[in-house]
């Protein structure tokens, strides 16, 4: 990965994007990739898409996610404590102790999670955000008129960091991650020449909805489409799985299931085989939880595929993964694309691709 790609990760981890307030990363996820693609174009759910090839008839969808989880101010107290509930799947527990960033109505505005001293009690063993409460240092509910009100969004206020072996942890890799590889992927196929057109997505709202996806590729109608998400590294102390084991630096993940087209994943393997890259695997026998389930059902039906990048502490504030399977993760992709020719046959029925 170069200097230029590894500031614009970082740059977008370091952007708040919770769930329905996405343009600040989206701004700048086109502004990245209008050098290159040869069109960028916006719908009104708020998705990003860069184009390739936007005349060909054969059309392929990458799809990640851009917002990431989040907190929703449900009420201010009197005395200027201001209460929270959930925005997607975040854990009070994790909340104990954390600097947050509400994007107020009227600005941005840091608070703290206050903590009832182990003395007088401390927490409950069942702590919900009802029992908890972010101060920002206000006398009283007056003085936040204006600046913050229900319903303002509110993030963790933590920056991306780079640990040893090139591990990257922060907040959000939980999709920005996705967002960032499909910008990254379109950009090299762009360089590299592809005759299909490729449509790279950031698309919004998955952590709570999904419908981001469902309008890109209702508005797009790809005849191929591969969601670029994460999924559960297990490879730490506490963590387990009944299936296979995922590991960093054990390359991409392909998920197998009922919702994917094996042609598809055909395409993924052969990808890997070509460029020596490592894939691991996971089972979605159901539904994969991801964009994926969204855009499969939109049209006709289109054939999907899922690749993930494996990410220790899902949807903590310090979400870890491997910038090696970044990189592989881009590579495979743009390998797929300048192998595909536009006549492949996905149709699971008929052997031949």
């Amino acid at each position: 990965m170069d200097s230029q790609a590894k500031r614009f990760l970082l740059e977008l981890l370091a952007t708040p994007s919770p769930s329905g307030q996405e343009w600040d990363v989206q701004r700048k996820w086109i502004d990245y990739v209008k050098p290159f693609a040869h069109d960028v174009r916006t719908d009104m759910a708020g998705n990003a898409v860069g184009v390739l090839n936007p005349e060909a008839p054969f059309k392929v969808l990458l799809a990640g996610h851009c917002d990431e989880i989040g907190l929703i101010v449900s009420r201010i107290d009197d005395r200027g404590f201001i209460y929270v509930d959930a925005l997607g799947g975040i854990s009070p527990k994790l909340a104990v102790g954390m600097k947050v960033d509400i994007l107020g109505t009227g600005g941005r505005l840091t608070g703290v999670f206050g903590a009832n001293a182990q003395h007088h009690g401390g927490l409950k063993n069942d702590v919900e955000f009802d029992d908890l409460f972010i101060d920002c240092g206000a006398a009283g509910k007056e003085e936040l008129a204006g600046i913050v009100q229900v319903g303002d969004l509110a993030v963790y206020k933590r920056e991306p960091e780079l640990l040893r072996n090139d591990r990257l942890c922060g907040r959000g890799l939980d999709n920005r991650t996705g967002a960032f590889i499909v910008a990254e992927t379109l950009r090299r196929a762009a360089a590299k020449g592809v005759r299909v057109g490729v449509y790279a997505a950031s698309t919004v709202n998955e952590e709570t909805n999904m419908g981001g996806a469902y309008f890109a590729a209702s508005g797009i109608s790809p005849d191929l489409a591969i969601a670029v998400d994460v999924t559960f590294a297990t490879d730490y102390p506490g963590a387990s799985s009944k299936h296979q084991s995922v590991v960093l630096d054990g390359g991409p993940v392909l998920a197998k299931g009922a919702p994917i087209n094996r042609k598809v994943n055909r395409l993924l393997e052969h990808s890997a085989q070509r460029l020596g890259i490592p894939l691991q695997l996971e089972l979605t026998p159901r539904k994969t939880g991801t964009d994926a389930d969204m855009i499969r059902t939109t049209g006709r039906g289109v054939p999907i595929a899922l690749v993930s990048l494996p990410l220790r502490y899902m949807h903590s504030p310090v979400e870890t993964v491997s910038l090696n399977d970044i990189e592989q993760e881009i590579e495979l992709l743009t390998d797929v694309l300048v192998h595909l020719t536009g006549s492949e046959n996905l149709n699971p029925l008929y052997d031949e691709l």
